[in-house]
């Protein structure tokens, strides 16, 4: 794996965490709107889209560079609008890097022919 690749992976990374936890704020404040006078929707709601905005550009990017397969690129996007989909998409892509700097130290190493 390239130092692009890498960081196009820890870059959507980052991002997956803070937009998972911005769309469950955003639950809780929509359903605070509707029982309370509490109303923090419109900030919320634009912190969210921002980092919502973030991750589908980080996302294509990672897809772009690692090639990954339909069937993997749409996982990825389909986590990205599941409230808490972003902790499951941080936790797949660290193992997913960190095999790839395993398996790059190995050919560097002539242990596998990978």
């Amino acid at each position: 794996m390239d130092i692009k690749t890498a960081t196009a992976i820890r870059r959507l990374r980052l991002v997956s965490a803070p937009e998972a936890v911005s769309f469950l704020i955003l639950l809780v404040c929509s359903v605070l709107k509707r029982t309370t006078d509490f109303n923090a929707v419109p900030v919320m709601g634009a912190i969210h889209g921002v980092l919502f905005i973030l991750y589908v550009i980080f996302w294509a990017d990672a897809w772009n560079r690692t090639k990954w397969s339909l069937k993997t690129g749409l996982f990825y996007f389909v986590l990205s609008v599941l409230p808490t989909g972003g902790f499951f998409a941080e936790r797949r892509l660290r193992r997913e890097a960190e095999d790839a700097v395993i398996a790059s130290r190995a050919r560097q190493e002539g242990t596998v022919n990978a």
